[in-house]
């Protein structure tokens, strides 16, 4: 049998040590996943799940296992993307996440491009005296090379085309214009300074951008950081220099999202499928294969499916598989149909 009749657009139930052997090197867009964390929750204690081993080092030991294979069969433009949860022992963070991390890297000829933070919105409101409630976690971006499919204009931007322009205020750019009268600019440099300040008054009232900021020489400070050649030329030659925010076009390796629970679910950690949905967009195109190893409530294919990806999962957990094929009955392709 073909490997694609086999594992293309389904849920295999087994162990991923075992049937990520079965796929060709070099064949998959993008992994992305989220494995058994270490000791945290009750996966159904089946003797070989991961996650259940005695000690740290048998655990990350297992994850690695795991992660040799998927960087095998990842294309040399794909992506491998990991989300671990960490673990208190002794009242002390294991790192658990970065420990993985470190030796990931140690171990294979990858490099880590991204440390994507998901921030809980709603995390788990545990009260602790000497604790703040865990509100954030990693998800690693590791790639064979620097051929990797990119695509940043379409990360978090699913708001885009709802947002209203916002109105803005009649006395956007006053104190500027008032900075402007009170500086040691030539008269020449004054109008130029009045002029480029209401172009990019009219860019913001047109929604082409956020914000701004303006600096003047004389007033503001000549040095900006990294980005001082540019600006402080600007400041220095014709006497101001002009900063324009873009907002949704500066792309963060920040993604905010509600933990999510499924009725019924019989896994008791989901992680969220927006938060996928964009690691899916960023990293492939359609039509593109996606496999989740530890596919658990099936999210990971169902966020594929949806964006008019092909699909590969596989947990161990035979009741998790039952669920995530009946999840995906029900789902339709946002997109075009597959071609």
């Amino acid at each position: 049998m073909d490997w694609k009749e086999k594992f293309l657009d389904k849920i295999v139930c087994g162990d991923a040590r075992i049937l990520l052997k079965e796929i060709p090197s070099n064949s998959v867009n993008l992994i992305v996943t989220s494995p058994p964390y270490y000791r945290q929750r009750d996966y159904c204690n089946l003797e070989k799940e991961i996650g259940n081993e005695r000690s740290v080092e048998d655990y990350l030991n297992n994850i690695l296992e795991v992660f040799h294979e998927c960087v095998r069969i990842t294309r040399s433009d794909g992506s491998i993307v990991f989300n671990l949860g960490d673990k208190y022992d002794d009242g002390g963070l294991l790192l658990i996440p970065y420990q993985f991390a470190i030796e990931a890297l140690k171990r294979e000829p990858v490099k880590l491009v991204h440390n994507i933070t998901w921030v809980k919105i709603n995390p788990t409101p545990r009260q602790f005296k000497r604790r703040l409630v865990s509100s954030t976690e990693p998800f690693f971006h590791f790639a064979k090379s620097d051929d990797y499919y990119f695509n940043r204009d379409d990360f978090m931007n699913i708001l885009n085309n709802k947002k209203e322009r916002v109105k803005a205020s009649n006395k956007l750019g006053k104190k500027y214009f008032e900075l402007i009268e009170k500086s040691n600019l030539t008269e020449i440099e004054k109008q130029k300074a009045k002029e480029e300040l209401l172009k990019v008054i009219q860019e913001v009232k047109e929604g082409k951008i956020v914000s701004f900021r303006m600096k003047i020489r004389g007033i503001h400070a000549p040095a900006f950081g990294g980005q001082e050649g540019g600006r402080k030329m600007h400041l220095d030659e014709q006497g101001f220099t002009i900063i324009k925010i873009v907002g949704e076009a500066m792309k963060r390796d920040v993604i905010e999202s509600h933990v999510e629970t499924l009725k019924g679910c019989p896994h008791p950690a989901i992680y969220p499928e927006f938060v996928v949905q964009e690691i899916i967009k960023l990293l492939t195109k359609p039509q593109d294969i996606v496999l989740d190893p530890f596919v658990g409530s099936g999210t990971t294919c169902v966020a594929a499916k949806k964006l008019n990806r092909h699909y590969i999962g596989i947990d161990i957990n035979p009741t998790y598989c039952n669920y995530a094929e009946e999840r995906l009955r029900n789902i339709k392709p946002i997109l075009e149909t597959f071609i």
